[in-house]
């Protein structure tokens, strides 16, 4: 990390600057220090000294994990290498999300395929209880055969889903021009969970899970949060000291010429599905999110 590199033909600068390496430092994570493994028992694994997680899926049961800290508004990363071969009926999901009946939430979600089919990407975004904003997608890789970094940004202005940093999905903060609930106010932990799901997740439930296929295992690695730490009802980005980013362009991040243009490539070679196109799911009129440009 550049930003934290010292001369040591030069004094140390400050404390200050120190906390804030070590900060940054510690934004790329270990699972043994970030996550907790919340059920599965044996199937949820932290290995190589918290470098790598494992989840796997038997016939008994699934696994899952979550962040000890809870995020209002950041960058999350993960690389994530999905169930290899016959993974039809599995879903690994990989999301941000608060509690209760009113909880926001910000979804990845990877629907398991038949081998040699692709794996279907959901996605969806909940604010103020309310989700039902699906778009799907096929990747432009075999995600099984190596990790591929997922992402999400989420500031006040909007939220933008990213694969290797190539973005697929926006959410734009409509709240103050067309008053739809956005994410803004309720902090989020990171949770991810491989489950079957086989009576919808693959061709809407007519494949079922092949239990001879299992034990399903999906693999995580390089975890990195540059995010406000939620603590003590505050948000660690209210503090005069909250320059400990390894990078906080996420702060205002939106989408430059370039961004449009992939995110127009993705949505026209690569999306399946995509609930502002679906008419008859919506007879009295599509969402007002489905009216404003996708593209800001």
């Amino acid at each position: 990390m550049s930003s934290c590199k010292l001369s040591f033909s030069k004094p140390l600068l400050s404390s200050l600057f120190l906390m804030s390496c070590l900060m940054a430092l510690a934004s790329a994570g270990n699972f043994y220090q970030d996550f907790d493994i919340t059920w599965g028992d044996h199937r949820a694994q932290i290995l190589n000294g918290g470098q790598l997680l494992t989840l796997t899926l038997d016939k008994s049961s699934g696994s899952g994990f979550r962040s000890k800290n809870e995020y209002l508004f950041g960058r999350i990363d993960m690389q994530i290498k999905l169930v290899p071969g016959n993974s039809a009926g599995t879903v690994t999901a990989y999301y941000l999300s608060s509690q209760g009946p009113t909880h926001d939430e910000i979804d990845f979600e990877f629907l398991g395929n038949l081998s040699g089919d692709p794996y279907t990407l959901h996605t969806n975004v909940f604010s103020q209880g309310k989700g039902n904003r699906e778009q799907q997608f096929h990747l432009w890789f075999d995600p099984t055969k190596a990790f591929h970094t997922y992402s999400i940004v989420w500031n006040k202005q909007r939220i933008i889903f990213l694969v290797d940093n190539i973005p697929i999905r926006v959410f734009n903060n409509l709240e103050s021009s067309a008053g739809v609930p956005f994410p803004k106010s309720q902090p989020m932990r990171i949770y991810s969970s491989l489950w079957n799901a086989d009576d919808w997740a693959t061709r809407g439930g007519l494949v079922k899970t092949d239990w001879t296929q299992a034990p399903f295992t999906a693999s995580y690695r390089n975890f990195k949060a540059n995010a406000c730490v939620w603590s003590a009802g505050k948000s660690g980005c209210d503090t005069k000291n909250s320059a400990g980013f390894e990078d906080a362009t996420w702060q205002d991040q939106g989408l430059d010429a370039a961004g449009r243009n992939r995110l127009r490539w993705v949505q026209q070679k690569f999306m399946v599905y995509n609930y502002c196109a679906d008419l008859k799911r919506f007879p009295q009129g599509l969402p007002l999110e489905c009216k404003s440009s996708r593209f800001l």
